[in-house]
């Protein structure tokens, strides 16, 4: 029986091409999504794959989610917390609600969906922990406090959770995307998009496949000895 894997966010850009990665390896794959019903019918039509609708910032729906999944699937062993919000403003004009709701879904988010699904690893002695942070949660970003923070914020939960996980066969490891060629990225005027890979020293955007990859490798067996890690994918474009 293959082994059953979640992904938040996982209908649309970087979350799709994680879906369709873990199912094309074997994995028995649930797609979370938030609010695109129309994107999640044509994904699910399209690719086979199931989708379950709740926000990632609401831990009471992320509980009855995760009991869903796990009753029509089975027990969730990788989870892949990829869902996140922009909510972009110079600080001095960023809102109380603007910084609430991306700290909200793209820090607690993992809180919230890691949580329930904790102690079901502990027991059965293995688990998959992959959570998608970004360039910008490493080397901070104008007008992206907020996101920034959250990001950052994913890399320490990270590294924390990895020291209460090794003992208990659960691995926990970040992967830190550069610019990727997504809907958001893509629809940026082309001399912006330019002026950004001028500062990609391979001289290209990143595919949403190429984060799908790591995710892949992550939640292997091959893996069991990485955790606590962070993968910089970014194009050579900022080094740690």
């Amino acid at each position: 029986m293959s082994r059953v894997a979640l992904v938040t966010g996982g209908t649309r850009g970087i979350g799709a091409a994680i879906s369709m990665a873990l199912k094309d390896a074997g994995y028995t794959v649930a797609a979370n999504y938030a609010g695109n019903d129309e994107a999640a019918k044509e994904f699910s039509h399209v690719t086979g794959i199931r989708t379950f609708k709740w926000s990632v910032a609401d831990y009471d729906a992320c509980e009855e989610g995760i009991r869903q999944v796990e009753a029509e699937l089975g027990p969730v062993e990788v989870l892949v917390n990829n869902a996140g919000i922009t909510r972009d403003a110079p600080f001095h004009k960023m809102s109380r609600q603007q910084w609430k709701e991306v700290i909200d879904t793209n820090l607690s988010g993992l809180f919230n969906m890691t949580h329930p699904i904790w102690a079901g690893m502990r027991e059965r002695k293995f688990g998959r922990i992959i959570s998608i942070s970004s360039i910008n949660g490493q080397k901070g970003q104008f007008g992206q406090a907020n996101y920034s923070a959250a990001k950052a914020g994913d890399l320490g939960f990270t590294k924390a959770l990895a020291q209460e996980g090794a003992r208990a066969g659960i691995t926990v490891n970040a992967i830190c995307p550069g610019y990727i060629a997504t809907e958001m990225v893509m629809a940026v005027p082309e001399k912006v998009r330019e002026s950004i890979i001028a500062t990609i020293p391979v001289g290209r955007l990143g595919e949403p496949e190429d984060i799908a990859r790591c995710v892949v490798f992550l939640a292997s067996d091959q893996a069991g000895f990485i955790t606590g890690a962070t993968i910089t994918a970014n194009g050579g474009q900022y080094l740690t």
